[in-house]
């Protein structure tokens, strides 16, 4: 069964054959004969087919992830969440700079507040 073959299966076999066997780990060959094949079994298709089950490539790479995956940055995750919803909400788009209309904001804010007020508006002494 060649990559081509793989998406016009309606179910993946319980036999992986060897060329297939990396691409099902999303590895390369080289890897997949060094650091998985020492840890399967082999099974003999015919007189020179080798496979490798199915359920024996999945436990390999459930123990992998739990040897060598690590948690996703939770905070990262949840700064982008905010970022993006925060965009969403007003309508910009993440990444895009506010900070040049705020401080011109504050600049006319900062002006109106410091001017001096006209005389009628003051109590009469």
């Amino acid at each position: 069964m060649s990559a081509n073959t793989h998406s016009q299966l309606p179910f993946v076999p319980r036999f992986i054959r060897i060329r297939d066997a990396p691409f099902y780990l999303g590895m390369d060959k080289n890897r997949f004969n060094a650091e998985v094949r020492p840890a399967l079994t082999e099974i003999k298709i015919g007189t020179q087919g080798i496979a490798f089950d199915r359920i024996e490539l999945d436990a390999w790479a459930d123990d992998y992830v739990r040897r060598v995956g690590t948690p996703g940055n939770q905070k990262l995750e949840k700064e982008t969440w905010q970022r993006k919803s925060l965009a969403s909400s007003n309508g910009a788009t993440v990444g895009t700079s506010t900070k040049s209309s705020k401080a011109n904001a504050f600049a006319k804010a900062l002006v109106q507040a410091t001017s001096k007020k006209p005389n009628g508006t003051s109590p009469k002494s």
